[in-house]
């Protein structure tokens, strides 16, 4: 897999993750990076910008590393702590809400994310762009089925919230204790299994005109005000 961008690669290089070789830009300066190429002993490779553009269809500002496909990890592995935050993505399709996803769950210390194997976005080299990078810092679950894991965390001791218009302002849940928040697909929501599966839904009362938000945004109000309530105890 090819991952891009100053930030991921610094992030990747820090982690020491294993990788195969750098592309650079003839004229890449960013001494920073170039340091860390070293020190790691990677292969290095200069080309020209449209070569590099042939190679990944995105911003990469003259950085490209092949690296080994992203690694998930077992649910079991999101459930260390005593009293987890998780979230779980119900068939996200755009990218670049799961980076945001990623890098807001990340920043506010979400103990881990679950998406589902199939008809959902995978973390791939959008993703890690859009997450600036954050992958490397957070445990992601890909599982078969949604609604299994779902009642696997219940028997586990965890209250479900899922997130839809028509429910309790999301101010009066209680997130404390073991929570697992539901993100719906940006199109239709969560899925009906899915609905049917959650203790609690959480709405964003909205006060325009527009009758929704974006699914990375939606998240990010509802996991600050899950982690705000928990660091108040």
């Amino acid at each position: 897999m090819y991952i891009y961008g100053k930030n991921v690669a610094i992030e990747t290089l820090k982690k020491k993750k294993k990788i195969n070789k750098a592309i650079l830009y003839k004229n890449f300066k960013e001494e920073e990076i170039l340091n860390l190429l070293i020190k790691n002993n990677i292969k290095i490779k200069y080309l020209e910008k449209y070569e590099m553009d042939k190679i990944v269809n995105g911003l990469h500002q003259g950085i490209i590393l092949e690296v080994e496909d992203y690694k998930y990890v077992d649910i079991e592995e999101l459930l260390i702590k005593e009293n987890p935050l998780i979230v779980i993505l119900d068939h996200l399709e755009d990218p670049h809400n799961l980076g945001a996803i990623i890098r807001t769950c990340e920043a506010s210390g979400v103990d881990g994310i679950i998406i589902p194997k199939d008809r959902s976005v995978e973390v791939n080299a959008t993703v890690i762009k859009t997450s600036v990078g954050t992958t490397e810092n957070i445990k992601i679950a890909r599982v078969t089925n949604i609604v299994n894991a779902i009642n696997e965390l219940k028997r586990q001791g965890f209250w479900i919230v899922g997130t839809d218009m028509n429910g309790t302002n999301y101010k009066k849940i209680d997130y404390k204790g073991k929570i697992a928040i539901v993100i719906g697909n940006e199109g239709s929501g969560m899925s009906r299994l899915v609905k049917d599966n959650i203790d609690f839904i959480a709405s964003i009362p909205m006060y325009g005109k527009t009758n929704s938000l974006n699914a990375s945004v939606a998240a990010g109000i509802i996991i600050y005000e899950a982690v705000t309530q928990r660091e108040l105890g």
